[in-house]
């Protein structure tokens, strides 16, 4: 089902009803790339300011740019203590936030604080802003507490420990899997060889232990892949909320096609041409 013209709170039901909503992460500080992918049938984008190298400027055009292609927007903010971060992309627009490296609960509070008005949270009230221009202040700020999507990021073997309280915070709405960041975490790249590490007992009983908390609390789950191999197994594990790679990958792999592809004609045609080095080899 579409995500065009849902608002956040429709966006979270349709979730906890576990429908799913598939997405992407943006590490290209591009407007353009931004713009063209929420036209291409995701549901919801995801720019990645913890990892790629936008700032304000950027990131306020490319919130534009999906707005424009009416897919949800997320934006990985530096962390619970992020304040300034959550507090801007929120007043550009953004429909909601993931936050990264939580650990504790008092520090998932601490993000949901940032992200809620008073009197459930500390978020700065100002207007004009682009997040009130359909709405107005008093029609944006007074549905923004329902509306406003707050991720919290599952990446370490504390926040694991931890998730049953982690997962109680009032105002979590999604809890976001990172398996990279957990195994290595957990030790587990460590352990295993590449990439067994996905598939260890290790990795399933944390994400077990994720599972049970979220469903006893009604929060959303979620999580990155890179490729779609695995999602059905996640969608099956009760992950409506799946991130299947990032634009930089998706540029990648289709270069990647068409080259392997350019090789085998070009060998059968008798001019044999071969590929530079690539990322992806």
């Amino acid at each position: 089902m579409s995500s065009e013209g849902l608002t956040g709170a429709e966006f979270k039901k349709q979730l906890r009803e576990g429908r799913p909503k598939l997405g992407l992460f943006l590490n290209s500080h591009s407007p353009t790339v931004a713009e063209q992918l929420a036209h291409s049938g995701y549901d919801w984008l995801l720019v990645d300011t913890q990892h790629g190298p936008m700032g304000f400027e950027t990131l306020s055009a490319m919130l534009t740019g999906i707005a424009s292609g009416g897919a949800k927007s997320l934006v990985r903010v530096a962390g619970y203590h992020d304040r300034s971060g959550i507090q801007q992309t929120l007043d550009m627009g953004a429909d909601g936030v993931l936050v990264p490296y939580i650990n504790t609960a008092e520090e998932a509070r601490q993000a949901v604080s940032c992200a809620r008005y008073p009197t459930a949270g500390t978020r700065s009230v100002y207007f004009p802003q682009r997040s009130m221009n359909k709405a107005g202040l008093l029609g944006y700020a007074g549905a923004a507490n329902d509306n406003v999507i707050v991720a919290l990021q599952v990446e370490t073997a504390d926040c694991i420990k931890n998730i049953d309280e982690i997962a109680a915070v009032p105002g979590v709405d999604i809890l976001f899997l990172g398996q990279n960041d957990l195994c290595m975490s957990m030790g587990l790249y460590e352990k295993y060889k590449f990439p067994e590490m996905y598939t260890s007992p290790e990795l399933q009983a944390a994400t077990d232990k994720l599972r049970a908390a979220a469903k006893k609390n009604n929060v959303i789950l979620g999580l990155f892949l890179f490729g779609t191999s695995r999602v059905g197994e996640f969608l099956e594990k009760g992950f409506p909320f799946i991130s299947v790679g990032n634009d930089l990958h998706h540029i990648l792999t289709q270069a990647g096609a068409y080259v392997k592809d350019v090789e085998a004609i070009s060998k059968e045609k008798g001019s044999s041409w071969t590929r530079r080095p690539s990322a992806l080899i």
